[in-house]
């Protein structure tokens, strides 16, 4: 889209408080949920970017608790940068910019919520890790963020969707799907209805362990994939962590395992090509040494127990949730072919069997990674 093209937003924009001459705005982003796009501002003779994205009602249905969440989360960890005098402090945490009557989004004329936020310049992302030292900078990234919200404190954030990485649930609504086959579609997951079947019990592992206290309950991002992960273009460096709209309660080990998911493979999410997806030990060791450099300041010797487990449990439920809107129709995630759901599914799958195989020697890395980071 040119860049001054009329948007159906550009109404909504001048409702943040962003000074000077407003010059065009664009779609932005390849994100599944929310609209996104990016604004340019002449400022005094300076070009400044924002962006600016319409919250999906449909996935979080009490937007102004997740803006109220996030403007938390972002002046804690600001307030951490300060303390510690990090210099570069507005390129290493998501800068929310308020509407002109001070709250942290703004509505439009039909009613949908809307924020802005600083655009991060001379940045970029990763969809596929490509080397080692990546995986070991993105896990040293989600533990130093993790870090910086351990000592948040009161009042609990909200639970922005509730029972997010709850198995349990996921089960419940995938067995409804699977009940309503409202498309007729179970006849051709018939394997992946299967797998899911035999592998519920153990998928309930990290949950359980966190209702039954086993596990502490933290603040956590819980949708770490690598592609939310901001890098330095110049020293090729994660700056901070974007998309914190499921910021809230949770366990430290869903973000470690979403982690695990996406950079211990080179296989993109969707491969069709099932001999491409296979679980990289060396990936994993660069993974595991990057986040626990950081993560033992505050992790609980059971969390680390289950670090392994972790990587396993969430690719799981991320298959059990493609699976799902596969037989609900295609409703939550953003399509791009048929069958693209059950792509996504059968790489999870694909993933699992490969970290299976491979189980005795991951536990073996994560053990010596620990003790070499702890210096056992």
């Amino acid at each position: 889209m040119s860049l001054n093209a009329r948007l159906p937003f550009e109404e909504v924009i001048h409702r943040f408080a962003l000074y000077g001459e407003f010059e065009g705005a664009q779609s932005f982003g390849k994100g599944h949920i929310n609209n996104t796009y990016r604004s340019v501002w002449n400022q005094a003779g300076t070009r400044v970017r924002y962006t600016h994205q319409r919250i999906n009602e449909r996935v979080f249905a009490r937007p102004g608790e997740v803006m109220e969440n996030i403007e938390r989360v972002t002046k804690h960890i600001t307030a951490g940068l300060v303390r510690d005098e990090m210099g570069d402090r507005s390129r290493r945490v998501l800068t929310v910019i308020p509407a002109k009557d001070g709250k942290p989004w703004a509505r439009d004329d039909e009613g949908g919520w809307w924020r802005t936020y600083l655009f991060i310049e001379g940045s970029h992302t990763l969809e596929v890790t490509s080397t080692p030292e990546e995986a070991r900078f993105l896990g040293k990234s989600i533990a130093c963020f993790q870090r910086q919200l351990a000592d948040l404190g009161s009042p609990r954030l909200h639970e922005t969707i509730p029972g997010f990485h709850d198995m349990e649930k996921r089960y419940a609504r995938f067995y409804e799907a699977l009940s309503g086959d409202c498309r007729g579609r179970a006849k051709d997951a018939r394997g992946e209805i299967d797998f899911m079947r035999e592998n519920e019990e153990r998928g309930a592992v990290l949950i359980r362990a966190l209702r039954e206290g086993t596990i502490p309950e933290r603040v956590c991002h819980n949708d770490t994939k690598i592609n939310n992960i901001l890098i330095d273009d110049e020293s090729s460096q994660a700056l901070c962590v974007i998309d914190l709209d499921t910021v809230m309660p949770g366990a430290s080990l869903f973000d470690v395992g979403d982690l695990i998911r996406t950079v211990a493979t080179r296989a993109a999410e969707d491969e069709r090509d099932l001999s491409r997806v296979d679980f990289d030990l060396v990936f994993f060791e660069a993974l595991m040494d990057g986040y626990l450099s950081e993560a033992l300041q505050f992790l609980t010797p059971a969390e680390t127990a289950l670090l392994c487990e972790s990587g396993r449990n969430i690719t799981q439920i991320m298959g059990l949730r493609f699976l799902t809107d596969y037989l609900e129709g295609d409703h939550y995630y953003h399509t791009e072919r048929p069958d693209h759901n059950m792509d996504r599914c059968r790489t999870q799958i694909a993933l699992i069997k490969s970290m299976d195989a491979k189980w005795g020697e991951a536990e073996k890395i994560a053990a010596r990674r620990w003790k070499l980071n702890s210096g056992g």
